[in-house]
């Protein structure tokens, strides 16, 4: 039933990694998803094993027609609007400032940040309408995946980082902005986890291999999914706006 689901998540990037782990604890929490990616084989698996709380919208998380979608599909499936979002959805680019593909980067920042940008402000102004009535009984919760490259400047993904960079000023700026009407926007900055994120970087095999050996054990998506539902469980009138995550033995970035 509808009214048996305590929380409304929308998650991008449910197909692989930090998303797909914060989609499957939601899951386990009672919690209803709507998830997105680009593999629209993937979100069908998905909605197979998870049920009938989870329903897949394929497609770009940049695009603006897909996020009009994912809240589409929360009225339609679930009978009331999301009051969980989380901006996951992203990709990397290993290299120098020196040496980037710009036309790579044009492509990471539309993702990274135009398509985080647009969520946000989706997910903001349907909650800040949402907690004039809702708060402080219930919780409203915009969280954003940064990367403690986004507070540390990498030596091996310097330019993926001035995305996160960008990511984390839009963060702070949004949480001053709907903070004080209820909506809490928490950013998650985790450090090296394993995942598909480390090829579609460019990461080399002896650049991931070094991150073992230095940092292991490396996070896995499920760390970070912990993380994550800790902070949306606290109390409506209790924030933890900033959140880093790091494999214990990894001292830098």
């Amino acid at each position: 039933m509808i009214d048996s689901y305590p929380r409304i998540a929308i998650v991008t990037g449910a197909t692989r990694g930090i998303g797909e782990a914060t989609a499957r604890k939601f899951i386990a929490s009672g919690y209803a998803v709507i998830g997105s990616g680009r593999t629209a084989a993937k979100l069908s698996a998905l909605e197979k094993e998870l049920g009938a709380a989870f329903v897949g919208v394929a497609g770009d998380a940049a695009d603006e027609s897909v996020l009009d979608r994912l809240f589409e599909t929360a009225e339609a499936r679930f009978g009331r609007s999301a009051d969980l979002v989380v901006v996951n959805a992203g990709r990397g680019l290993g290299g120098s400032v020196k040496d980037c593909d710009r036309t790579d980067f044009a492509d990471v920042l539309k993702v990274n940040v135009v398509g985080a940008l647009a969520l946000m402000q989706k997910a903001a102004r349907q909650m800040v309408a949402a907690q004039k009535t809702r708060f402080p009984q219930h919780p409203a919760d915009i969280i954003v995946i940064g990367s403690v490259v986004g507070r540390s400047v990498s030596p091996f993904s310097a330019v993926y980082g001035s995305t996160k960079f960008a990511v984390h000023s839009l963060a702070e700026g949004l949480r001053r902005e709907i903070g004080p009407v209820g909506v809490r926007v928490s950013l998650v900055e985790p450090g090296i986890v394993i995942s598909g994120f480390q090829d579609v970087a460019g990461y080399s095999d002896e650049l991931v291999k070094k991150f073992h050996d230095n940092f292991g054990p490396l996070l896995y998506g499920e760390d970070v999914a912990n993380a994550i539902l800790g902070i949306v469980s606290l109390p409506a009138h209790v924030h933890l706006s900033n959140v880093v995550v790091r494999p214990t033995r990894q001292d830098y970035p």
